[in-house]
């Protein structure tokens, strides 16, 4: 994942990243200038050339074009390099992709229509506007099939981007801010989320011989795509797994009472942001199956089931509040949270009456 404002503040931290895996350093000329990035022997490097499916933010793809051809010219100098295939996977994909007969088959940025923005998952979400999973992993492979290079720019390669997919088996992930994390903004469950969703449906596809199971026996799907986050404002920068860091945040954040009082305080504002972190757990149940009982209990338990502070949540942004006890109700509905009646029926009974309240059809208590 190449994020253009995390290349900028880190000074290309995720290049870095994607430099060490494909075995390559930066060239410099006499001025400091990097003029290409060369690949360096095999015999210096201590794990083979790695494949690697850059996929690029909207900012990334139009504030660094000169960065996007020298990775176009890496990636097409390390699919003609002449080495064994068994160390060279940008080669063997690449000879793969060529026996197909397809054109430029080191093609590995890939990112939205040129001049647009996003990969619209995080909309349907927002929406409820999709049934099931593997919509949304279609929804970013749709919005992310174009190619950028030297000499593509914007080029539809929905047949590359598939087939890449298909040996995806780790998604890679740099995290600079202790603002920020997966929890408090969309376009984490949207992108990574998404990418993840969309490699394990190609995943399962070329497993399975051409169809999707997502109920199928574990024995028999393809394995989930692992997804590591590498925190560089940490001293320990050791990958954290996806899974762990949507833990360690909902209890530090969404969970922590410190944290919900602080919120309920702000008022609307604080209320927005608890709603915006409901709708990511909606989010990231979709995209990555992340859908662990005890959040949604404790979610329900501190924001619906305490009078007090569904009172005081409801008072100060009922919109927020009705969508903070609607998704509870979507994620029962949608099977990501088993619930006992009587604390469901309270949850409904919330969301009526905030609802009625919005419409006009009565008069907040």
């Amino acid at each position: 994942m190449l994020w253009g404002l995390d290349a900028i503040k880190t000074k290309g931290e995720s290049l870095g990243i994607l430099l060490e895996l494909v075995g390559a350093e930066p060239i410099k000329e006499g001025t400091g200038r990097i003029v290409r990035y060369g690949l360096r022997p095999l015999s210096e490097l201590n794990h083979p050339r790695i494949d690697v499916l850059a996929n690029l933010s909207g900012i990334f793809r139009d504030s660094f074009v000169n960065i996007i051809e020298l990775l176009d010219d890496l990636f097409r100098r390390a699919a003609e390099a002449d080495e064994p295939i068994a160390q060279n996977f940008v080669r063997k994909h690449a000879l793969e992709l060529q026996a197909q007969g397809i054109e430029n088959t080191s093609a590995r940025l890939f990112s939205n229509p040129s001049g647009d923005f996003g990969s619209l998952v995080n909309d349907r979400v927002v929406d409820g506007s999709w049934e099931n999973g593997e919509e949304l992993g279609q929804t970013w492979e749709g919005r992310n099939s174009f190619s950028y290079g030297r000499n593509d720019k914007g080029q539809a390669r929905p047949e590359i981007l598939k087939t890449l997919l298909q040996t995806t088996d780790r998604i890679i992930q740099q995290i600079d801010s202790v603002e920020y994390g997966l929890t408090d903004i969309q376009e984490y469950y949207a992108n990574t989320g998404g990418l993840k969703k969309a490699a394990e449906i190609q995943r399962s596809e070329r497993t399975n011989g051409g169809s999707f199971l997502p109920n199928a026996d574990p024995l028999t799907w393809a394995p989930k795509v692992a997804t590591s986050f590498v925190e560089s404002f940490s001293k320990d920068m050791t990958p954290r797994s996806l899974e762990e860091l949507l833990r360690l945040e909902y209890r530090s954040k969404l969970l922590n009472p410190k944290w919900a009082n602080a919120m309920a305080e702000q008022g609307s504002g604080g209320a927005y942001e608890i709603s915006q972190r409901m709708t990511a757990l909606i989010g990231w149940a979709g995209t990555a199956d992340f859908k662990e009982n005890w959040v949604y209990d404790q979610a329900a338990d501190t924001y619906a089931v305490d009078t007090q502070m569904a009172d005081q949540l409801r008072q100060a942004n009922p919109e927020a509040f009705r969508n903070i006890v609607g998704r509870m109700l979507e994620a029962h509905g949608r099977g990501f949270w088993q619930v006992d009646a009587e604390k469901l029926e309270q949850l409904r009974s919330l969301y009526d009456q905030t609802d009625a309240e919005l419409e006009g059809l009565k008069t907040p208590a």
